[in-house]
């Protein structure tokens, strides 16, 4: 745990004085990502209605190709890339690893895959459709992301990493800037975060304009943990909606950014999170995974409460489940 805090001390001495405040993604950065990937991904819609007793915004980004807002930051990373002949690899719990097959059939490359032994067949699925050699195992997102780093350096193919990667933190970020054109008077956002690729770019894209509300599962709090230590730690991995956000820590790249502007990070147990989704399919007709609920867990549990004259907006993140669980026989 030292050493992690050393070299994490020394990644961020190295950066300017900027980017040691997370500057280093900002509105014009995220803003030329939109332009860029505009061609390829969904500018997805926004819905009003109400959980528990407040009136919210959803962001339905469950309706973004390959099922999840992934698409966004692995567009923006290829684009930006020179590709080699040995295509793109990536370590994925499922969403992202759909997202960079996806966007690598768009584009003509080829991929490769590695997600855990127990990553949901649905996911699974999902990422053989687009044509990527999927490769299963170990136990967690880090083992997968380790064998994906072994076999990196046999092909020679170019990491997507699922979220510490500035261009990927760029191209998450353009989700808050839909979000901002369609539905400009949000004083509070709520996000889920897992290694936090998608917080980390929403929280550079508003910068204080609105304050930004992590939310994870109880089982997975790496940015809850890190926020609260200083820097980012290891956390346990465990849990519903482990699959897409059980980063075993949060992200180096966009801790500065999550400690300079998420307001507020919220911890949810699983059964709030299912409590979601069935109330997001009975009331929204949406079919949303675990960790595509958990933004909106958090309001219907109470783990967060709107101050009076607030304005919230909830980002629904991902749709990659069997339907079947969430809506039953």
């Amino acid at each position: 745990m030292i050493a992690l805090a050393a070299k994490w001390k020394r990644v961020v001495e190295k950066r300017g004085p900027c980017e040691r405040h997370g500057i280093m993604i900002d509105r014009k950065r995220v803003a030329e990502a939109a332009e860029r990937i505009a061609r390829y991904v969904r500018h997805t819609p926004v819905v009003c209605g109400d959980i528990g007793d407040s009136p919210v915004t959803l962001k339905l980004e469950l309706l973004q190709h390959a099922g999840s807002f992934k698409p966004r930051g692995a567009f923006n990373r290829l684009l930006l890339a020179s590709v080699p002949d040995g295509g793109v690899i990536a370590a994925s719990g499922g969403n992202h690893g759909a997202a960079v097959a996806y966007a690598a059939r768009c584009l003509g490359m080829t991929a490769e895959i590695f997600v855990p032994a127990g990553t949901p067949a649905a996911k699974v699925a999902r990422i053989a459709s687009y044509g990527a050699r999927v490769v299963q195992g170990g136990e967690t997102y880090a083992e997968a992301l380790l064998a994906s780093r072994d076999r990196q350096t046999v092909t020679g193919a170019l990491e997507v990493h699922a979220y510490d990667h500035e261009d990927v933190l760029a191209g998450q970020g353009t989700v808050a800037r839909e979000f901002e054109h369609d539905a400009p008077d949000l004083t509070h956002i709520l996000v889920a975060a897992g290694g936090g690729g998608l917080i980390g770019g929403v929280a550079a894209w508003y910068a204080g304009s609105a304050q930004v509300i992590s939310v994870e599962p109880e089982g997975c709090p790496s940015l809850h943990d890190a926020l609260r230590a200083g820097h980012p730690i290891d956390a346990p991995v465990g849990g519903l909606a482990s699959d897409s956000l059980g980063a075993r820590q949060a992200g180096a790249l966009m801790f500065p950014i999550a400690a300079k502007y998420v307001s507020q990070a919220v911890l949810v147990p699983d059964d709030a999170i299912l409590a979601a989704q069935r109330m997001l399919w009975d009331r929204f007709r949406l079919i949303a995974e675990p960790g595509g609920a958990t933004a909106a867990a958090a309001l219907l549990s109470g783990r967060f409460v709107p101050p009076p004259g607030a304005r919230v907006g909830v980002v629904i993140c991902g749709a990659n489940t069997d339907p079947a669980k969430v809506v039953g026989p």
